[in-house]
């Protein structure tokens, strides 16, 4: 999920940017076969009929659907927002809104997603289908640069789901620090960033951020981590 945030930009959180794309015929590189993907997904919860039609109109008519976090990534959220109860999620970089209906299903009827996005493309493809779902009600949507909404934010979340811009990520990751509740989890996407952060010297500064944040979050005595290694790789982190 290659994103960028720039203040004033039109970019999405996730990005449609060009400069960002990836090729139509290019997908995101996978960590595990193919097959064995789709093996995981036939024995884990299922993605809902919302989700289904939100996966595949994003597959259709978005330019970079790969951003998408899919059914495999979107029911390891779902499970880890019951696992901690979660109640109130935050959500850095919605795109189509895919993983954030998935936090929505899992969490009460009394419980709130908020989801930060920049880019009114893809947020409006997220808010038709918020309308169409039960639980659509639960979310809403803060258009915005992520740090500036992060920081007008008060009280605490269950649940922290970074995945935005990377050139951002540590800020994201300090300022979630101050958000997440004592018993609540942040998760942070593309940590493995196709492999890449495997390379040195880095080839770009978005792989540099995601080596600096993942030096970051492993040396922080604050917090216990774990990185596992579904589709593009996601930090589990809780507070101490």
């Amino acid at each position: 999920m290659i994103a960028r945030l720039l203040k004033g930009s039109p970019c999405s959180v996730r990005t449609d940017c060009a400069i960002f794309k990836l090729p139509k015929d290019k997908a995101m590189n996978t960590l595990v076969s193919a097959d064995i993907e789709t093996y995981a997904e036939a024995h884990s919860m299922p993605e809902s009929a919302i989700c289904r039609l939100l996966r595949e109109e994003t597959h259709r008519k978005m330019q970079s659907p790969q951003m998408l976090v899919g059914p495999l990534e979107g029911a390891f959220l779902k499970m880890m927002a019951q696992l901690v109860r979660a109640k109130h999620v935050l959500e850095i970089g919605m795109f189509t809104g895919y993983s954030a209906l998935c936090f929505a299903e899992a969490i009460p009827a009394d419980g709130t997603v908020t989801t930060c996005e920049v880019d009114e493309h893809s947020a409006a493809m997220a808010r038709r289908y918020f309308a169409r779902s039960p639980h659509g009600k639960k979310i809403s949507v803060r258009m915005g640069p992520a740090l500036e909404t992060m920081n007008e934010l008060a009280g605490s979340f269950d649940l922290i789901f970074i995945d935005a811009d990377k050139t951002n990520y540590a800020n994201y990751y300090r300022r979630s620090l101050d958000l997440v509740s004592p018993q609540g989890v942040i998760l942070i996407d593309n940590v493995l960033w196709d492999g890449e952060v495997l390379k040195q010297p880095p080839p770009d500064e978005r792989t540099a951020a995601i080596q600096e944040l993942n030096r970051l979050v492993s040396s922080d005595p604050k917090v216990s981590a774990v990185m596992v290694t579904i589709r593009d790789g996601v930090l589990v982190i809780r507070p101490r």
